[in-house]
Parts: structure tokens; sequence; C-alpha cells
């Protein structure tokens, strides 16, 4: 906690220490179980001395009987060939199994990983209790024999840390410049005195911010400290990122741009990650770190009921493997941390009373706390160094009992140490003097050092090659013997009693929103700079790209800051949130303008292709401010003019789609880009305010086609002689709290009976008029689903990390309010402003179902949440939607892990409410036995839960008054007006599919659902002009289509990018200046193959990479890892021969593998 942890509590631990802890390390409780033995020394029998003595020839003996067996039995083997190159040295990989690739467009589901622990399995045996267990209150009292460690001795390697924040109680610049900065500065300075010392960092953003002020000379310095190994840089991310919130994409950004700054600035590629403050952990970050050549991961942030099982058992190290992986292609060493946190009390051993003696930066003098147990640390000398050092070492001994091995991490620092040369030294001095003690006594079987996080992970893995630790039938990894293998992942974190941090997965919920909208639009960004240089083949046609290059990192590094584990979800201060909106807001200004002169050029308008005129084309969507949601601008439409209209659609599919765009008149026309007339719809725009529901504007609808990857270009008239105006919807209109005036030139009748259905060819939609709730939905195929929609609040006690309910969610929906339904060709809405309690309703909602033949909308339900938590009257309220639908799923159901994968969620009585609610960043599905699925999309990240059967509630926002005692010191307050969309799909199977119940693996989505989901994360991004043109001149505008076909149905282009577009010029023609990232979407293949009608092809077949766009050739394909800095794709993982890729371009991508390449592109001549 920086500044505050005067009083010794660690950082979010709010003072709780003393209450965690008793006051003395003297209390005792029952021993453990005999089930659980202290190590055993390791004795050789009579029979292992002979097999040990005799062992080469014994083996050699095995070894050609078995080889002789197997020639006679199956013959001379044909040879291999290899298109991967040799294997890095520097890595232990092994391949354990023979690889069986499966066949693409299966579900490797049905044949999932075999790993020894699961998360689930966890969940199922812990009884959460919450037992105490004296000095380690969520542990045991720990004890040991004496002789564990004398065949093998106790490899200690202490390792000095500080963790920074990029944001949290002060914004990242602040912080950089009250502590981080003196922080490297310190670093420096004190470990150029003593080669024996060693330091960590993690966060790139602060480093480069250093690296900008720092004198050649300290530069000079840190990068000898880093090269000689004395400062191991880990993660080397932009920042530590959340995990339950960020989507996938922002995670490879984020990671990518630390990595390769690093790279260019230093020359370090980091392969060990630190990960201690996100609050939970999700296996896409293992799967992405494993893609990017890291080899190891710490973390800390799990339930202390699942840390206390996992030690209980030596399991706090294993192998982290991704459910689908079969081939143990995805494995990567993991140490978790045992104890309750990351500072010096909570690292050295269970008894913090005792580890906070030896923080020497508690002495007199410095600002940090005195211990709260009342033992305080002393100066070591000649007098007290043996005392001092033997009560050091029992905690190091009772930790190691803890783990399989003897080597024994322990992490020395907490947030923002280190801060001077004083605070350093005293660490450092203290800790040596206790080192060469202990060293000095062979008698001790122990030796300590300072060592970095690599030190530790070699010196592990040695004894681990010389010692096998596996146990009996242990499943283990090829990769790293002697430990564990595990999938699943470590949500929802609890890190005392019934402390459940599911608050944070909705903090804040605006700026989750603007967060994704940030990724959309750089993602689009990138992917039309990338065509801007592909295309351009002068000097003077890079003058735009390279103009904006610098406000695209800017873009990139704003993006990736927000992913810190106190940005993304929602718990930093209020000025805090203000600096990282007021960073996004400027990125996606930015980003906008270079999009509108992008669009341009490649349509050919903007002849002289450099910045030097303004943009002719405005964003639809225009934001005034920071916090303020993005208003449509209208189209003024006067008669005799024509607007054009420019769409771009960023997926690498075409697209067929209902667009809607505001007018202020509605007699309008819609053209195509051939000037051929267009079916449209036009209908009242409507707003939150019970006094006037109409705005005076009109929404008009058509159907859009959009080549993938490209632009295509509508034009808006008035007046245009030969075309029907767009047709006005039908109004029907209801109210109970004052009457609501028809809007002119529509036509509209009153509501009559209790009940109002929309329809379209697919399905039927009924709702209750009273409360304008959805009621039921029903398949033009016959299938009927009950679907209760209702809006609720908890009263609440939490904060922004805690989500502390008090009893269960009441309904707010009165009877009465307004209900709107408006009926046209394309497009069909029930809009409801409820009647509440409160003079103020704090939220209305609009349902939509489109018609418009070959589109994906017209299976989906579209909901929109407008949500204004504001003011008193809802202090310590969290507001959720419910929905109550007829599937047994037993409480069981399935939410995604950042846009990546899905895992399976079970509702468990004994854990409470906040317990049973889990990060549902964009999808959230329940699944019947008989196969009927209800599946909810959302463009942001949410909270999501299922308590009774059948239910799927999702947490829309949260106001809270009282700070949640984990170190913000405030509440969450700072609501904004804020728009919710959700994408409803509900499916039934058309052939035989999993038992959720029976079935602990994780379920996929349909290739419907993962469509959908596709289009509401990667919607259309609409530009039109600013000046309106007379409507006798004709302007043709052909679309931009840069693919030769369409990608398959579930191969998404992660990002297609110049990853360093302000150096494009300087490197050499024919390097790969180009990246192109593909994920090959993983499908449930019980339900519908081809998506509908939109699905064309499937990714069964290879793409050929060099015959992908139009235009351009592709001169030079090669794979690489997803941070780009390695090239050994066995050392990645990876398992296909994407060798061929550079002479052949053919490509083949396994389901749930994200594969890179980098390329060179040219325009045809």
């Amino acid at each position: 906690m920086p500044l505050s942890s005067y009083l010794g509590s660690n950082r979010r631990g709010g003072g709780w220490t003393q209450a965690l802890l008793p006051s003395s390390s003297s209390v005792t409780v029952k021993s453990p179980p005999k089930a659980h033995q202290p190590r055993k020394p390791r004795k050789r029998t009579a029979l292992l001395n002979f097999l040990f003595t005799n062992f080469f020839t014994i083996a050699l003996s095995v070894s050609l009987l078995f080889f002789l067996l197997t020639l006679f039995l199956f013959g001379i083997p044909k040879p291999i060939s290899s298109h991967f190159k040799p294997r890095s040295l520097s890595r232990r990989l092994s391949s354990r199994r023979p690889v069986t690739r499966k066949k693409p467009g299966s579900n490797p589901y049905q044949n999932g990983a075999a790993v020894d622990i699961t998360t689930k399995q966890l969940y199922d045996k812990i009884e959460f209790l919450n037992k105490p267990g004296g000095a380690w209150t969520q542990g045991w009292k720990v004890s040991y024999k004496g002789d564990e460690w004398d065949s093998e001795k106790l490899k200690v390697v202490v390792m000095p840390h500080s963790h920074n924040d990029p944001g949290w109680k002060f914004t990242v610049e602040e912080y950089y410049e009250k502590q981080t900065r003196h922080i490297l500065d310190t670093i420096v300075e004190t470990l150029s005195k003593d080669s024996r010392r060693k330091f960590i960092w993690e966060e790139m953003s602060y480093l480069e911010r250093w690296w900008r002020d720092a004198s050649d000379d300290k530069r000079e310095s840190f990068t000898n400290l880093v090269r000689n190994g004395q400062l191991e840089i880990v993660g080397g991310g932009w920042v530590m990122n959340d995990e339950a919130n960020s989507h996938y994409f922002a995670i490879i950004e984020q990671i990518t741009e630390g990595n390769m700054w690093l790279n260019d600035t230093i020359g370090f590629i980091p392969k060990n990650s630190w990960a201690i403050d996100p609050f939970g952990y999700s296996p896409t970050m293992a799967y992405l770190l494993r893609r990017m050549g890291f080899e190891n991961m710490l973390i800390q942030r799990t339930h202390y009921e699942l840390k206390k099982e996992l030690a209980w058992n030596k399991n706090l190290e294993y192998i982290w493997r991704q459910s689908w992986d079969a081939d143990e292609t995805t494995d990567i060493f993991v140490h978790m941390m045992p104890f309750y946190s990351y500072d010096i009390p909570h690292t050295c051993g269970p008894e913090p009373a005792v580890c906070c003696q030896f923080d020497f930066a508690r002495v007199h003098g410095f600002f940090y706390g005195r211990c709260p147990w009342e033992y305080h640390p002393i100066e070591i000398d000649q007098e007290n160094v043996k005392e001092r050092a033997l009560t050091l070492l029992d905690q190091y001994r009772k930790k190691s009992t803890l783990y399989r091995t003897n080597t024994l991490l322990v992490p020395l620092g907490d947030d923002f140490r280190y801060v001077s040369i004083d605070e350093a030294e005293v660490q450092f001095r203290n800790y040596q003097m206790i080192f060469d003690y202990i060293n000095s006594n062979p008698s001790l079987n122990a030796e300590a050092k300072f060592g970095t996080l690599d030190d530790y992970f070699q010196t592990l893995k040695d004894e681990a090659d010389r010692i096998n630790y596996s146990l009996p039938r242990e499943i283990g990894s090829g990769q790293v013997v002697g430990f564990p293998s595990l999938s699943g992942d470590f949500f929802t974190y609890a890190d005392r009693e019934q402390d459940y941090w599911s608050g944070y997965y909705v903090s804040r919920p605006f700026f989750k929103a603007v967060d994704r909208v940030l990724e959309q639009t750089l993602h689009a960004s990138e992917m039309l700079m990338a065509f801007l240089f592909g295309y351009c083949q002068r000097i003077q046609c890079e003058k735009l790209p390279t103009v904006y290059a610098y406000k695209l990192t800017a873009a990139r590094r704003n993006l990736a800051l927000f992913q810190h584990h106190d940005g993304v979800t929602g718990t930093a201060e209020n000025h805090v949130v203000l600096d990282y909106g007021t960073r996004m807001h400027t990125s996606l200004q930015d980003l906008q303008i270079f999009m509108s002169k992008a669009i341009e050029v490649l349509l050919g308008l903007r002849q002289e292709k450099s910045d030097q005129n303004p943009a002719q084309f405005d964003p639809v969507q225009v934001r005034s401010k920071y916090d303020a949601l993005p208003v449509h601008r209208a189209i003024s439409a006067r008669e005799g003019t024509v607007q054009s209209v420019v769409l771009f659609n960023p997926l690498e599919q075409a697209r067929e789609e209902v667009v809607m765009l505001v007018v202020n008149r509605p007699e309008v026309t819609i053209l195509d880009s051939n000037w051929t007339c267009v079916e449209s719809q036009v209908s009242p725009e409507l707003q939150h305010d019970k006094n006037k529901i109409f705005t005076g504007r009109h929404r008009v609808h058509w159907k859009a086609s959009v080549p993938a990857m490209g632009l295509q270009t509508y034009y808006i008239a008035n007046g245009f002689v030969g075309c029907e105006k767009a047709k006005p919807a039908k109004l029907k209109l209801f109210s109970n709290l004052s009457s609501i005036q028809c809007p002119t030139l529509y036509d509209c009748s009153e509501v009559e009976g209790d009940v109002v259905e929309i329809e379209n060819q697919h399905q039927t939609l009924t709702f209750g008029v009273k409360h304008g709730l959805l009621q039921k939905v029903i398949q033009k195929n016959g299938l009927q689903n009950t679907v209760a929609e209702e809006i609720s609040l908890y009263s609440s006690t939490g904060g922004a990390y805690l989500f502390v309910p008090h009893g269960e969610a009441v309904p707010i929906s009165q009877s009465g309010g307004h209900l709107v339904i408006s009926e046209g060709p394309l497009m069909q809405e029930v809009y409801s402003y409820p009647k509440t309690a409160w003079e103020n309703t704090p939220i209305s909602h609009s349902t939509r179902i489109y018609n418009g033949g070959n589109t994906i909308q017209e299976f989906l339900i579209e909901k929109e949440y407008h949500v204004e938590l504001l003011g008193n009257s809802f202090i310590d309220k969290e507001l959720i939607v419910r929905y109550k639908t007829d599937i047994d799923n037993k409480r069981i159901f399935y939410t995604d892990l950042n846009g990546f994968q899905m895992s399976r969620r079970e509702t468990y009585h004994k854990i409470p409410l906040q317990g049973n609610y889990y990060p549902m960043p964009s999808l959230a599905f329940m699944q019947g036995s008989n196969g009927h699925r209800f599946s909810v999309h959302s463009r942001q990240s949410l909270g999501a839960a299922s308590c009774k059967q059948g239910w799927l509630e999702i947490m829309l926002d949260r106001r809270l008054a009282k700070d949640d005692g984990r170190g913000l010191g405030q509440g969450v307050v700072d609501n904004r007006v804020m728009n919710v969309v959700f994408h409803i799909l509900i499916e039934s199977n058309i052939s035989l599919t999993s038992n959720p119940v029976s079935d602990p693996q994780p379920l996929n989505p349909s290739l419907l659902s993962h469509c959908v989901g596709a289009h509401l994360n990667h919607p259309l991004h609409t530009f039109i002009a600013k000046k309106p043109q007379d409507i006798n001149v004709q302007t043709h505008w052909g679309p931009f289509s840069p693919l030769t076909t369409p990608l398959p149905c579930d191969l998404h282009i992660v990002s297609f990018k110049v990853p360093r577009p302000a150096k494009y010029s300087q490197q050499q023609v024919g390097d790969p200046r180009f990246v192109l990232m593909l994920h090959r979407r993983n499908w449930d293949p019980s339900y519908c193959r081809k998506a509908r009608s939109e699905c064309t092809s499937v990714a069964d077949e290879p793409v050929n990479l060099f015959n992908m766009f139009n235009g351009l050739a592709v001169l030079n394909a090669r794979p690489t890892s997803l941070n780009l800095l390695h090239e050994d794709m066995e050392m990645l993982g990876y398992t296909e021969q994407i060798g061929e890729v550079s002479q052949e371009g053919r490509v083949i991508i396994p389901p749930m593998e994200i594969q890179t390449y980098k390329l060179e592109l040219r325009a045809h001549q």
C-alpha cells in the first residue's frame, strides 16, 4: 500500500493484519493429521544402492531388448522430417508423449487435457470452513523433523523487488515523480556496489519513462546490471495486467508493447512472468505467455482455501495446462506463493510476526510502519547474528515443507519499496550478514543468497533434474518432471473469511466500455495503417501513416496502461480514473481522425496522401469529453442534397448487416455506391426522459453490405427521384405516467391487452405491458422458451473490490411506465421506461429484433440498457438484470475468459453469493439437458451468476459509498450515464451434445455464437461526409475490397499491423515489416455448423497467405511468437509444421491456437 503502509498493513490489507494473525507466534493448534507427513530424509536402501550402482548396465540391457522387440513387431521405421529450427539449448523441452494432431474442426474438448488437478476438483473437495490455523491463520501449525535437508541442502533465493502500480491512489505520473524515479535510481546505484546483490523489475511503463530522464551513464549502468544477471526484467509488459476484465487482444498488445520496447532499448527478452497483484488468474494468460516464449510464471492472489489445499499436498508448484490441450503443448511452469500477501511479513515463512522482524526498512528512521505484532526488527551485528540467522532459517525451513523441492523462493519487498539508498542499504547489508552466517556453517545444511526469479527457477529445475519428485501415477509434464499438472482458472479470489473480490468485475463499468471501444478502434486503425503502407509505393505516399505513427503508438500505450490491475478493474482513486479516461479519450479522437483520412486515401479521394488538409469525413459517433456517452452525429438531409456515408468492416468476413444513422428529417432515401435504391425504414429516436420520450430526431435503418476488411459507400438523399423514401415505422404507445404525444409523420395507436409482441421470420418475442419486460421467446421452428426478464437491486456494503450483498436482489419495476413499440420492415423494437419507486428511474431499456435476409442479426435479440445509477437514492446499491429461463442448467453455466476461451461455472451452496459471481468479459451461456442454450454476448466486461436453476443474472452497475478495507480509501460513487448492450441468442442443438452436469470440461460457443460476438465487439466503423452534395452531382466511389476471398468463419484476424510504423521507411526493403495474427476459434459442432446463412466456409483447409490480398504480393512470410520476438516455433510449443509457410504460404491452425506471421508486402505494379 503506497504511502499508507505506515501502519504495517500490506497493500489492500486495510490494517487487517492484526485481526488475521495473533499477536504472538507462540499460539499452538492441533497438529496436522498424520496423512500429511513432513518430507522424509532421502536415504537409499541396499536395493536402491544396487540399482543406482548398476543403473547403466541394466538400462542398456533393457533398451536393447526393447529395440529388438520393436523391430520384430513393426519393422524398420521411416525417417521423420522436421521443418522446425533446432531446439533452443536454454529451454528444457522434451516430448513426453507422441503428439497427435487433432482434425481441424473437431471438438478438442471431447478429448481434453489429462491433468492431475483441476480447479473444479479443488472446489468440489474443499469445505470452505475457514478453520483457524494459529500463527498462520489460513493454514496450520507448520513443523519439520530436521533431517529433511540431510541429503539435499536447503537453497534459499531471497529476491528483492518493488511493486510499482502505474496508477492507483496516485496517477502514473504522480507515482513516477514521487517514488518510482527514485526507486530506479536506487536500484542502479545500490546494485552497482556489490555483485552479490540482485533485483527484479516488472513495469515497462515506468522504465520507459525513467529511461527518457536518465543520463547516459545511468542507462549504461542499468543495461550492464541486466546483462550480468544482477537485475532481471520479469514479465516486461507495459503493466502487470488484470486477468479478469482484460480482453486477450489488449493483453497481447500491452505485453508486446513492453517486450518490444525492452528488446529494442536494452536487448533483453523476458522469460519469467511475475504477477503478484492481479485479483485472480486466468489460464488465458498462461497460454499467451507460453506462446510468447515465457518459461515460468509466479502468481500470488488465489483463494486462501485453495492455497491451503495445494500447500497441504505440496502442489503449490505445478504445470499449468490448457483444458483443451491433449498434447501438452501449452504447458508452463507455475510457482504459487503460499501466504496472504506478497509483503515481507508474509513471504519469509508461515509466521508473519517473525518475518516482520526481518523487514529492516521498518527500523527507526524510515517512514514505513512498525510491525503490528509488536516484535520489531533490529540491526544485525556480530552479537546477534547467530540468533537472528537461526530464527529466520527456521521460517525458511517451515516454508520449504510446503513445496516439493529444497529450493526456496523468498521475495523481499512490497509496494514502492527501495525508494532511497539508505533503505536499500539497510536491507542488503543486514541480509548479507545473515547469509554469511548461514553459508559459513555447513551443519545447517542451508545456503542463502540474493537472487532473481530466473536464479530461482534455474536452481529449482537443476534440482528437479537430479531428483525425481514425481508421485506414483502422477501425469505431470514432459517439460519439467516432478510436478503435477493443473488446468482451470483461479476466480473468484477471496483473501479472507467471506470477502470475495467479485465487485471489481463491474466497478466503473463506463470505463470498462470505453476500454473496448478503444480496443476495437485501435484494431481497425492498425489495419488501415497496414493497408496504407502496403498499397503505397512512393515516399510521399507514406506521409499520412508516418505522421500518425506516434499517435498510434500513444494509443497502444494508453490502452496498455488501462489494462493495469487497478485500471480496467475500476479500483483506482477518482482523479486516477479521470487520468486513465482522459488518456483513452485523447487516443480515441486521434485514431478517429486518422481513420477518416485513411479511408479517403484508400478510396482515392485524398490525392496528396498527406496530413495537410482536414479530413472530409467525420466519425458518426462523437464524444464531447472523456466521461460522456457517444452521441450520434445527425445528418441534416436537406431537400435536394445527398450525404455520403462510408462503412469500414474490420472483420475478415464480408458483412450483411442492418445499420442505423440519425437524421434530422425523415424524408430520406438510401442509395448504394452505384446509386441504386436500397430499402430503408425510419423511426423516431428515443431518450431516457419520462417527460420527453422522443428527441425530435429520427433513426434510418437499411441493410448494408461491406467487403471483408473493406470499405463501402452509401448515400443518404432527400429528393432523389425514382426511389421510395424510407418507410416510417408504425408506433404503439402505452403509458400510466403521462401522455405520450405521437410524433409527426408516424402512424400511432394505443397498446391493447396485457401483452405485446414483436416478430421477425425466425422468432416472436412476448412482453408484459404493465412492466415492459420480456416474458417469452418463441422460435418459428416451434421451440418455446420462457425468458422472464427482471431488473433488480442488491443492497450492499462492499466497495471497489468486494461484492458484499445483504439479502436477495429486489425487483424495482412497478406496474405502469412508458412503453413504445416500433414496427417496421427492417427493425422492430420495444422501448420501456419503467415506473419505479424513484422520481428518476435508474434504467430504461430497448429490445430489438431485425429483418433483412441473410444477416446474423435475424437470429439474435438485441438488449440495450440505459443506466443512470446516480444520486444518494442509490448509495450502496448494485443494479442487475436477471433472465429467468426454463433451461434446466442445474446452476451450471459458462463464462468466457478474456474473450478467448470458456470456463465452466457451478454455483456452490457452501460458498456465499458473492463467491458464485464470475467475470464475464464478453459471453455467458447456460445449457439444458435437452441441448437448449441461452447465451448473452456483451461488448464490455461485467460479472455474472446463476443463483437458481435457469437463472442468469448480470450486474450492470454498482454505487458504493464506503471503502472496503483494501487500501483504496474510498468507495465508488463517480458513476457515469452509460449504455450496456447485449446480444442474446437462443439455440437448440442439431446433434448429441455434452451434458453440462456430467462433463467437467468447458463447452464451446456455437459457430453462430462466435459470429454474433465478433459482430458485437468489432462493429462497423461509420463515417459521414462533412459537407452535403447537390443531388444532381453523382460521385461514384467504388468499394475497397482488399481480400481475394473472405476468410473462413472460425478464423479471426486478431491484428494486421505494422508494429513499428515510425521506423517503417528506415527498415530494409524485403524485411518483414507487417504482422498478421490469426486465431482459430473452436466451436461446438452439435449446433448449426454454418452459422446459418452467413458462413461460407470453416478452416478445415489451409489458408494461403501468399494469395490473401488483392493487389498485394506477399514476398516473405515467417512464423513468430505472439510478442514478435521469437522464431523458434518448437520452443513456443507449436506442434503444427508452420515452418513451410515461408516457402508455400499455406497456414493450418488447430482449434484454439493463435499464430503470428511476419510478412513483407508489395503492391502490384
